[in-house]
């Protein structure tokens, strides 16, 4: 971890940034996979929903940034390359070669729903260690995240 003189203990941040790495894997794992969807997404409701992943690809280049950035500010290292996301995610694998708008809207709510759960988890685990600051971050990212499960489940 690298020296810092932010006022958390050692032991708070090093809670914090086991809590950030795999959040940041997998909110790049879905801004990927959302992508996906914008790219592939045939049917009826095509330019509505290529419109739909493609802003919410763009929401969640924004939580991946902040997620990226706690982490260094608390002394990790933010690994965001595929090969990282890939290797680290705990998201269920978004499947290859969908192309009807409901599999990707029903893939898309299986990530957010997840990754969901686990920033919500986050959320008690950082203020439990004392880091309200990565608390908040959770709570920002449960936040927009619900809402855009809204979104994709109200597609369905």
């Amino acid at each position: 971890m690298a020296e810092s003189r932010l006022d958390l203990n050692t032991v708070a941040r090093e809670k914090s940034l086991t809590l950030l790495s795999p959040a940041l894997a997998g909110a790049t794992d879905l801004m990927l996979a959302s992508k996906e969807a914008h790219w592939n997404v045939r049917g009826p409701n095509f330019i509505a929903l290529h419109k739909l992943f493609d802003e919410f690809n763009a929401a969640m280049g924004d939580y991946v940034d902040e997620l990226a950035e706690r982490i260094i500010q608390l002394g990790g290292h933010a690994h965001g390359t595929l090969h990282a996301a890939a290797k680290s995610s705990t998201l269920p694998v978004y499947p290859e070669g969908l192309v009807q708008e409901k599999d990707h809207l029903k893939a898309l709510a299986a990530q957010i729903a997840a990754l969901g759960a686990l920033a919500r988890h986050g959320i008690a685990s950082a203020d439990g260690a004392g880091d309200a600051a990565t608390a908040d971050l959770f709570t920002e990212l449960t936040r927009g995240l619900d809402k855009w499960l809204w979104f994709i489940e109200a597609n369905i």
